[in-house]
């Protein structure tokens, strides 16, 4: 067993539902003895750092039912079945903010929440933006209110807790860095 493992001895699926499925996994753990792990499964996401010539962030402002109310954040959206996620992260680009970007390049990806949930975010820095004169639609149960700012802007944003989730303060702190250099 390697260093920390835990083992699962038994899974049950508890819901599976559009975009996640709910796990209560009993684990062995390293000591032996036996305990159990509420599990969110999610197919991963993508989130995209769109800046545009004036070095402004595109941001997308909607309402958060989990928070119950709406915040400030950076493009992103779920994987759909068998796509990769420079696509999904393309297609979001388009169906949120009606831009394309000539530049894309991937950043990084990491876990959101790791203590009870597998979801993966691919961070995508978009660069070289067009308005598209037609868009892709975006979802139909998604309201969005289309930004732009500043860093400045952004920090302030944070600082008063419009933007308030850990990708899009992410995203700001890396774009800080970037324009630096």
């Amino acid at each position: 067993m390697k260093k920390f493992e835990e083992r699962t001895v038994v899974s049950e699926t508890l819901y599976n539902g559009k975009i996640i499925k709910l796990h209560v996994d009993e684990v062995e753990l390293p000591d032996g003895k036996r305990a159990k792990r509420e599990l969110v499964k999610h197919p991963g996401a993508v989130a995209i750092i769109a800046i545009t010539e004036h070095n402004k962030l595109i941001l997308v402002e909607q309402f958060r039912k989990a928070l119950e109310r709406s915040i400030i954040e950076i493009p992103a959206g779920k994987i759909e079945p068998d796509e990769d996620p420079e696509k999904t992260a393309i297609r979001e680009l388009e169906e949120e903010t009606g831009y394309r970007a000539n530049e894309f390049t991937y950043i990084q990806s990491f876990a959101t929440s790791p203590g009870f949930a597998d979801e993966i975010i691919h961070l995508y820095l978009a660069k070289s933006l067009e308005k598209v004169e037609n868009p892709a639609a975006g979802d139909e149960d998604e309201f969005i209110n289309l930004l732009e700012c500043t860093l400045e802007e952004a920090e302030g944003m944070m600082n008063d807790g419009r933007i308030y989730d850990a990708k899009t303060a992410f995203a700001v702190l890396y774009i800080k860095e970037l324009l630096k250099s």
